[in-house]
């Protein structure tokens, strides 16, 4: 009687869950997280349940056949769910179709050659090794794609672990018992819904609470980034270096790099192409610097560079070979014709925390004035503040102070 409450409570929840699911996969537009594969299992899985509690006792019933091709068909779909929630596209109907035809036909097979015994043995196989390979794949996967939320993920496998035990012990009553081992009167089959129950309890919120976290990751990495470029924009260089700055010995460099002549560029091919311009060097200044490094659009054509734990040396050969790939790289105007650009770039001395910051951004921007003066598309170290470099620069106090956060 407890067992049968709790499938009837397990029902409630999963259709429940799979219209929330739905509204959510609605709004959330064309990158759904796999809102809706989730949907798609819970409805199917809320079905399965329903199936169970009109076939009665376990046997051979077509309601048998559809419940247990439907519980395949959940776990396929919450699969795919999760494989679209970590940003990799896979296709959910017609797999699911297909599947759940495949498991009825191999059901009427085993039913047929080896009783309805071997076809309940069968589906408590099935769903251990699936849970048994999403908890493989998850703790696989903390280290790449899931290294990010990587406590969810593992209290996620804890919790799928506990379903794939719990079908093992199915599967081994059910070889050892036959069909009483699912007696719904029985201890066991009250424990499994108990755990069916709570699960259905915690992991739909989990879920929900998975989607609004990455939502409010991008949100912040949005407000981090330069929306064209996609390097990084003063904001988010100043939240990177601070936690940088906080290691020992975490000394660097900064590099200011600008176009030459950029307002030729939009004089001449129009913004369109200024923008294309941006990007093209964009690309080129992720291939120049050095892996860890960090880039920046200031604004404008100005961007930024900071080479991270770099001696004077380091930062120069950064430097120059910023500029030389992007005085060798040919871009296209939308016009189609071909756009030459330099850049000159001016190099700070080191610093290691905010105060020395804001002098390594006076030192590297006189060396920029200065490497403009002398003609562009060349590097200027700047190891000191000339008195003309200071007068040009006192002006711009406010924006030289720091990389502070954009309004």
């Amino acid at each position: 009687m407890i067992a049968t409450l709790l499938v009837g409570m397990l029902c409630v929840y999963l259709l429940s869950f799979t219209v929330m699911f739905l509204l959510i996969s609605r709004r959330l537009g064309r990158d759904r997280m796999g809102m809706d594969a989730f949907a798609v299992g819970n409805l199917a899985l809320g079905a399965a349940y329903v199936l169970q509690l009109l076939e009665g006792p376990a046997g051979w019933s077509w309601m048998s056949v559809v419940n247990h091709a439907l519980t395949l068909v959940a776990l396929l779909a919450y699969s795919v769910g999760g494989l679209r929630f970590f940003g990799r596209p896979a296709p959910l109907l017609r797999p699911l179709l297909a599947l759940g035809l495949g498991y009825a036909a191999v059901q009427i097979l085993v039913e047929w050659a080896f009783g309805p015994v071997a076809r309940y043995v069968v589906l408590s196989a099935a769903c251990a090794l699936w849970f048994c390979a999403i908890v493989a794949v998850l703790l696989a996967g903390l280290r790449t794609f899931a290294r990010d939320i990587r406590a969810e993920a593992v209290l996620f496998a804890a919790l799928i672990s506990g379903i794939a035990v719990l079908n093992v012990l199915k599967l081994t009553r059910l070889l050892a018992g036959g069909l009483d081992a699912l007696n719904m009167a029985g201890q066991f089959q009250t424990v499994f819904y108990v755990y069916m129950c709570s699960l259905a309890t915690i992991i739909p919120p989990f879920i929900v609470w998975l989607v609004l976290r990455r939502l409010t990751d991008r949100l912040r990495d949005m407000a981090a980034r330069d929306p064209l470029t996609r390097l990084l924009n003063r904001r988010g260089l100043t939240e990177a270096l601070e936690a940088r700055l906080q290691q020992p010995n975490a000394g660097a460099r900064l590099l200011l790099i600008d176009i030459d002549h950029f307002k030729h560029v939009n004089d001449r091919h129009g913004h369109h192409a200024g923008d294309a311009v941006l990007c093209a060097i964009a690309d080129v200044l992720r291939g120049a610097v050095r892996e860890g490094d960090l880039l920046c659009r200031m604004g404008g054509e100005e961007f930024a560079a900071v080479c991270l734990d770099a001696d004077e040396s380091t930062a120069a050969q950064v430097a120059e070979r910023i500029r030389d790939a992007v005085a060798s790289t040919v871009m296209k105007a939308p016009d189609g014709e071909a756009v030459h650009c330099t850049v000159t770039v001016g190099i700070s001395g080191d610093f290691d925390d905010d105060a020395s910051l804001a002098r390594a951004m006076q030192v590297a921007d006189a060396a920029l004035f200065r490497g403009k003066r002398a003609g562009r598309n060349r590097v200027e170290r700047g190891d000191a503040v000339t008195h003309e470099d200071a007068g040009r620069t006192a002006g711009q106090s406010a924006e030289v102070s720091g990389l502070s956060p954009a309004p």
